[in-house]
């Protein structure tokens, strides 16, 4: 009985041999398969890798501005004619006689005063003034019987010039007491208070038995008078758009309260100044006021109409980036890398912003950019996650 191992083993059945063949290359097959699979989730995660580090951007268009524009701004009405009454005389209020909404005419009696005083202070002065006239009357004598005295030589040229010198400082000292009455006279006159002009009596600060004190035009006044049959009407007007604010233009405007009703108003004249602090114009607009409904001080809403700078455009506010370079809006490249443009802000509308310089309509503009978005970084666009932005499409 042979033991040789070679010779066993080339004993063995053709089906055995084929058996192991195939599970030999079963398993390098596995082999091979587990590899490749290994080497496409590797570079799978690359790719998911390299996309997770890249930002995702929503781009928009700007929108380019017309020749002209509407244009909202804030204003409020005032009266045409407006006028704090203080009091030109102390004493004690006697009574008054119109009260607040109140409408008056000029010279119309709105109170008087109890002034006892003054009327003290005139009566003396009456009283001076008679003790000049007599003073007058005495020296001018005296002076004509030194001059008889003179002719026939009973006096001297000193003595007859004195007493005509007395007589022409008697008529002085009457002219200066005829003034003091007169002066009080007048201020006897403003014991009552009259209305300056035609209008409604919109305040009233005074009661029977106050104290009335003179001369405090920094204090409260007695009462106010306005004249609303037309009104002024006052606006700010940004600093880019007041080349459009022109000699006779006409605006609408809209007074809360008032059922959604517009009035005109036509230009009569600006400040021909801008303001350091707002940088805006201060614009001044008549409106007629027929119905008397409009009120002083009312805000309103002021539509006109002016001319869009050249290469203006118009962008959403959310565009904006605020850096130690100034405002900024990130414009994406044709090759998808960031380009950061220095803007100018011509016009802020709160949610929107208007740009004359630093962008054009066609440009690809970053929406909601993060802050951490750098000059010439690679991004990656992305469908916005609302509807009323379109992704725009390269230049």
């Amino acid at each position: 009985m042979s033991h040789d191992p070679t010779v066993a083993l080339s004993r063995r059945p053709p089906r055995v041999r084929l058996w192991l063949a195939i599970g030999l290359a079963l398993a390098v097959t596995g082999v091979v398969a587990g590899l490749s699979l290994r080497a496409v989730e590797s570079h799978d995660l690359s790719t998911w890798t390299r996309a997770q580090l890249t930002p995702s951007v929503q781009v928009i268009s700007a929108s380019a501005m017309g020749d002209t524009q509407a244009l909202t701004l804030p204003g409020h009405l005032d009266a045409w004619i407006a006028t704090p009454i203080h009091a030109r005389v102390a004493g004690y209020l006697k009574a008054w006689h119109a009260d607040i909404g109140q409408k008056v005419v000029a010279g119309q009696l709105l109170a008087t005063i109890e002034t006892p005083e003054l009327d003290q202070q005139l009566e003396q002065a009456k009283a001076e003034l008679a003790r000049a006239q007599a003073g007058v009357r005495l020296a001018e004598t005296t002076a004509k019987r030194w001059k008889n005295l003179l002719e026939s030589h009973s006096v001297s040229h000193q003595e007859a010039d004195e007493k005509a010198s007395e007589a022409e400082t008697a008529a002085a000292n009457q002219l200066a007491a005829r003034a003091d009455v007169d002066r009080l006279a007048a201020l006897e006159s403003f014991k009552r208070i009259v209305a300056p002009f035609d209008g409604t009596v919109t305040a009233r600060n005074t009661d029977i038995g106050d104290l009335i004190t003179a001369n405090t035009s920094g204090g409260e006044p007695l009462f106010a008078v306005a004249d609303t049959h037309r009104m002024r009407l006052y606006t700010q007007v940004p600093q880019g758009y007041a080349s459009s604010i022109l000699p006779g233009m006409k605006v609408k405007l809209l007074v809360l309260g008032h059922g959604g009703e517009t009035v005109e108003g036509r230009l009569i004249g600006t400040s021909q100044a801008i303001n350091r602090t707002s940088g805006t114009l201060l614009a001044q607009f008549e409106v007629e006021n027929p119905k008397q409904d409009l009120l002083p001080g009312d805000f309103a809403e002021v539509q006109l109409t002016t001319h869009a700078a050249a290469n203006t455009v118009t962008v959403p506010a959310t565009t904006l980036l605020f850096r130690a370079a100034g405002p900024q809006v990130a414009v994406l490249g044709k090759d998808d890398k960031v380009i950061l443009r220095d803007v100018h802000i011509a016009m802020d509308l709160g949610d929107k912003l208007e740009i004359d310089r630093g962008l054009q309509p066609r440009d690809r503009i970053i929406d909601h950019p993060t802050d951490s978005l750098s000059q010439g970084d690679d991004v990656r666009l992305a469908l916005p996650t609302d509807g009323g932005h379109r992704r725009a499409k390269d230049a």
